[in-house]
C-alpha cells in the first residue's frame, strides 16, 4: 500500500521497511537532479529530521525521515547516477525505512488525498 506525505514523497511498504522516493509531482518542480546524498544503513532516525539531500539544476532539496526508525537499505543507483530520479520517479526510491511504531503510516495520504492536495 502506497501512502503519500504533504511533501511528495511516496511511501511503499514493504517486507523489508517501507521505501521513500519522491513523487512525479516533486521530481517535475525539482528539474534535472544532480546528486543525491543518502543516511547509512542502519542509522537511527528521528520523524523530521532531514536524511536526503538532493541537488538539482533549480534547487537544493531534502527528504525527511517521514517517522523514527532505523534505515535497512539505500538506492546506490540514485547516487551513482542522479538522472534516474528524473527517468523514473516511481521506480526511484531512496532508502528504505523500518519504522519503530507499524502503525505510523496510517497518518499519511491515500492516492486520491494526494492527487487532491496538487491539483
Amino acid at each position: 500500500m502506497i501512502k503519500y506525505t504533504k511533501d511528495h514523497d511516496w511511501l511503499d511498504s514493504g517486507d523489508n521497511g517501507v521505501a521513500v522516493g519522491l513523487t512525479d509531482h516533486a521530481t517535475g518542480e525539482l528539474g534535472d537532479v544532480v546528486y543525491v546524498e543518502l543516511p547509512e544503513v542502519g542509522a537511527e532516525v528521528t520523524k523530521g529530521e532531514e536524511i536526503v539531500v538532493i541537488e538539482s539544476t533549480k534547487a537544493t532539496s531534502g527528504i525527511v525521515a517521514p517517522f523514527d526508525g532505523v534505515i535497512t537499505e539505500v538506492n546506490q543507483t540514485v547516487v551513482d547516477s542522479p538522472e534516474t530520479v528524473n527517468e523514473d520517479p516511481a521506480g526511484s526510491w531512496f532508502f528504505k525505512i523500518q519504522p519503530s511504531d507499524p502503525s505510523a503510516l496510517d497518518e499519511y495520504l491515500s492516492e486520491d488525498e494526494y492527487k487532491a492536495l496538487i491539483d
